[in-house]
This record gives structure tokens, sequence and C-alpha cells, in this order.
């Protein structure tokens, strides 16, 4: 967090609205992304991100100063997310560290070449069709650029089961992919 945000942060708990409308306006692409990602719905979306910003602005004053304020803000997004998909947390509590053998993640030489509009929008497609939970897992990761450790700490899952959310969520996007390049090979 920079020292301007810890300044906005600090002008926001003692009451000033300008001060918070200059965080919302850095975090709200963030929080509305999280949860269209998880919800697949822009009004959903919409809704959530408002109601995020909402329960901000009043948990404010309680909010500590040296923890990472995107974090604290994505805790909101996904408990409110919760409350829209119950199934979501029932998914989550579903995944079980022990079940899979976590492999290393490839490097990132597929992600520095280019990827045609065509492909781009195949992933796009297919973490879309993922389960809610896989859904906000690759998100984080991938879209938002969360550690395993941001990401253990967002959802309130152990480290294990992220990695295991993780390692689930990409086997579909494999599968899917190689599906439709298959396909195309045709």
């Amino acid at each position: 967090m920079t020292q301007a945000e810890q300044h906005l942060i600090q002008q926001a708990q003692s009451g000033d609205k300008a001060a918070f409308a200059a965080l919302v306006e850095v975090h709200a692409q963030f929080v509305y992304n999280l949860a269209l990602r998880t919800l697949s719905n822009p009004q959903e979306a919409e809704d959530i991100s408002q109601e995020t910003f909402f329960r901000a602005w009043k948990g404010l004053p309680d909010f500590r100063a040296k923890a990472n304020l995107r974090t604290w803000l994505y805790r909101i997004t996904v408990n409110l997310c919760y409350n829209r998909l119950p199934r979501l947390k029932a998914d989550f509590a579903a995944l079980e560290p022990e079940d899979a053998v976590l492999l290393p993640e490839k490097s990132r030489t597929v992600e520095t070449r280019m990827i045609t509009a065509e492909l781009r929008e195949q992933i796009y497609t297919a973490v879309d069709e993922l389960p809610e939970t896989y859904r906000l897992l690759i998100t984080l990761r991938h879209m938002d650029g969360y550690s395993y450790e941001e990401i253990a700490d967002v959802t309130q899952m152990s480290l294990g089961t992220v990695k295991t959310g993780l390692f689930r969520a990409r086997q579909r996007l494999r599968q899917t992919l190689t599906s439709y390049e298959e396909t195309n090979d045709e």
C-alpha cells in the first residue's frame, strides 16, 4: 500500500467522503471484475460492487491501516458473493487438499507470446464456464495477480485448498482448450 493510499484511508476514516471516493475509484474495477467473474452477471456484479463499498465505508473506522485495503475489499466482495451463491461456499468446503498431486506452475513463456483474439475469447469463455469456485480462484490468481497466500487470506481457505482448487481449475481449462484446439485442427 502506498503512502498516498494510507493518507486517503486516514482521511476517509475521519469522515472525508472525497478521500473515500478516491479510494473507490482506485479499487472499483478490481472489485467489479472479481464479482463479475464469480457471478457471471454484470448486474449482479454491479450490485455486489456497490454493496462492497457501502460496507467498506461503514467498516472503515475499524479498518487497520497496516492491512492491505485491496485484500479487505476482496474479502468483503467474496463474502457478498457467498450470499448470492450459497453453493459457492459449499464448493469451497468440498475442496480437499489431499485429493490432488500439486504440480509446479508452468513457466510464463506461454503468457508472454501473442495470443490471437479468437484464442483469447476462447480462454475467457472457458473461464466463464468453470464452476464459481474455480472461476474465483483463477480470477484472483491469473487475472488479478494474487499470490497463493493472498488468495488464502481473501477467501479464508487453507493454502492447500487454494493450491488444489487452482490445480483442478487449470486441469479443466486445459481439457476445454485442448478440445478447442483439436476442433480447429480438423
